[in-house]
């Protein structure tokens, strides 16, 4: 009884969370409007199979991102300082 509980919670999490990554993912490709028929074909099936697979891709992408950040950390420290001081001055 309580592995078929559980069982279920799991299977409602992933259903929850892949069509919250779909939504947003989805955003992202209608907001692109300089793609071809081509790429929106393409891009659909990434968009499908992403969702699908979002236990290994969010993962993925956030290794992706933590080392875009690493590489380029003194520019984004800089970008930071100058909206930062745009700020103060207003």
């Amino acid at each position: 009884m309580f592995q078929a509980v559980m069982t279920n919670l799991a299977i409602i999490f992933y259903l929850i969370m892949a069509c919250c990554f779909f939504m947003q993912w989805l955003g992202f490709f209608i907001d692109d409007k300089e793609m071809t028929s081509t790429q929106r074909y393409l891009s659909v099936l990434v968009l499908i199979l992403a969702t699908i697979l979002w236990p290994l891709i969010v993962p993925l992408a956030y290794l992706e991102l933590l080392k875009f950040h690493k590489k380029h950390k003194q520019v984004i420290d800089l970008l930071i300082n100058v909206s930062d001081a745009k700020l103060c001055d207003d």
